[in-house]
């Protein structure tokens, strides 16, 4: 049934992760491009639709994997998301899609969403006032925690600055200056639990599909209290226990992604959310289970989306998708 299909994967680079998605779409007898979003344009002198997609003429793709978006000023990453807006006008699948993507990225954005739909996540701040961030340093501090200063847009556990009482004499360093995150405080009470006072430390990653948890590790140890993969982590097996699942799961569907890393941690009341990731990598994931990833995740754009839009036609006016 998918043979003829051509799909564009949308990736600033090629690699390890590109060539296993090729593979998988192979498998399925379906034509897999990689495509970079920065070539792409908007063109409404091209009929019908007004864009150009390398590598596909004066078609469209029968579907878009969003593998990665290359960073840039805000001008080029706006043209570049504006783009998957326009395909997903267009009726053209594409998985993540822009919206999804944009609330991921933000992470202000995400800890409202996760929030807003009762996904227990550790308690946040964003704001542009220093001096309101200021406030919420010195009464955590006053209450007993820790916080956490974080670039509003980052990852791989960059840029991450743990804020507190200093513990041998209980005085309060002022809050760094914002400059460098863009005079933006986005600040997160740091989870102190029995776990973090062991060695060492750790957290967890669950890669959702769909609407589905598929396959879990612990990112253990790494740069001080920081464990992420790309931070020195050892990646470990770990069991999808049903509530870690759960967690995850909800996760995803409030942010709205076809698929998502959800990256928690352990607090005494059970597991927080601390981030969601649109765009996730998998590679790490990958060399500690026999699950296929790749494999999973191009059944579901296939089987799934792809085949909601074949037996859901676009009709005029209508959003696609829904």
């Amino acid at each position: 049934m998918t043979t003829g299909l051509r799909v564009a994967i949308m990736s600033d680079e090629t690699g390890w992760h590109t060539s296993r998605l090729k593979k998988a779409f192979r498998a399925r007898g379906v034509e897999a491009r990689c495509v970079d979003l920065a070539d792409c344009r908007i063109d409404t002198t091209l009929r019908p639709f007004g864009l150009a997609i390398p590598g596909f003429g004066e078609t469209l793709p029968d579907a878009v994997f969003v593998r990665g978006i290359a960073g840039g000023t805000f001008e080029q990453v706006t043209l570049r998301l504006g783009i998957l807006h326009a395909l997903r006008e267009c009726g053209v699948p594409v998985y993540n899609d822009a919206r999804a993507i944009e609330r991921s990225v933000d992470k202000s954005m995400t800890s409202f969403l996760l929030n807003l739909h009762g996904v227990p996540t550790p308690a946040t701040w964003a704001s542009e006032s220093a001096a309101f961030a200021q406030r919420v340093l010195m009464r955590e501090a006053a209450g007993g925690h820790r916080t956490v200063l974080k670039p509003l847009f980052g990852s791989q556990g960059k840029g991450l600055r743990r804020l507190g009482a200093n513990r041998r004499d209980g005085s309060l360093a002022p809050l760094p200056s914002l400059r460098a995150s863009g005079q933006v405080a986005y600040l997160q009470r740091y989870v102190e639990s029995a776990v973090e006072n062991r060695q060492p430390g750790f957290d967890w990653r669950v890669l959702v599909i769909g609407d589905r948890a598929s396959a879990a590790m612990k990112r253990v140890g790494g740069k001080g209290w920081i464990h992420n993969f790309a931070q020195g982590a050892a990646c470990e097996a770990a069991p999808l226990e049903p509530k870690l699942a759960d967690i995850a799961v909800r996760a995803s569907r409030a942010l709205g992604l076809d698929y998502a890393g959800v990256d928690l941690i352990p607090g005494d009341a059970g597991a927080l959310v601390l981030e969601v990731n649109g765009v996730a990598a998998w590679r790490g994931l990958q060399s500690v289970t026999q699950f296929d990833i790749a494999a999973a995740l191009v059944d579901d754009l296939l089987d799934r989306k792809l085949m909601a839009r074949v037996l859901t036609p676009l009709k005029t006016g209508d959003d696609p998708n829904h």
